[in-house]
This record gives structure tokens, C-alpha cells and sequence, in this order.
């Protein structure tokens, strides 16, 4: 039996696609949002600082196209 991805585990793919132009990030937004459920939560909370785009807009643009799939991102501060 394979084990469902945490959404700490969620968010550590999501920080590493980041990181790699984006690469595969729509499937890890799904896993996101499916092991978001599981644990009952609302929201993903994203350190900035872990961010390849840590300003203004990169963060409204991330909040933004997150929103469109169906994942509300909150930003932890430093």
C-alpha cells in the first residue's frame, strides 16, 4: 500500500518545482489539495523565504493561480 503524501510533503514538491521553472507543479497542486483534505485544513501555508519569486507580486501571482485549483495559500511570516 503506498502512503497519501502529507501536505508537509506536498509543500516541500511545491517549493522544489518552484525552484525548477515550475516543472510538473499542476500535479503537485493536486496532491496539495487532495492531502489538504485528508487533514482537514483550509489552507497551504508557504514560507516566503522558500519562494523563487519572494516579493509582492511573485506572492499574489503564487495566491492567485493556486486559487484557480481550488488551493488557498497563506504566507507564514519569517
Amino acid at each position: 500500500m503506498v502512503s497519501e503524501p502529507t501536505v508537509a510533503e506536498a509543500t516541500d514538491n511545491i517549493y522544489a518545482s518552484l525552484q525548477a521553472d515550475n516543472a510538473d507543479l499542476d500535479a503537485h497542486i493536486a496532491t496539495l489539495k487532495a492531502a489538504l483534505t485528508r487533514e482537514g485544513r483550509k489552507e497551504a501555508v508557504f514560507d516566503p523565504a522558500r519562494l523563487a519569486q519572494n516579493n509582492r507580486s511573485g506572492r499574489k501571482l503564487m495566491q492567485a493561480y493556486f486559487r484557480q485549483r481550488g488551493v488557498t495559500v497563506k504566507f507564514s511570516s519569517s
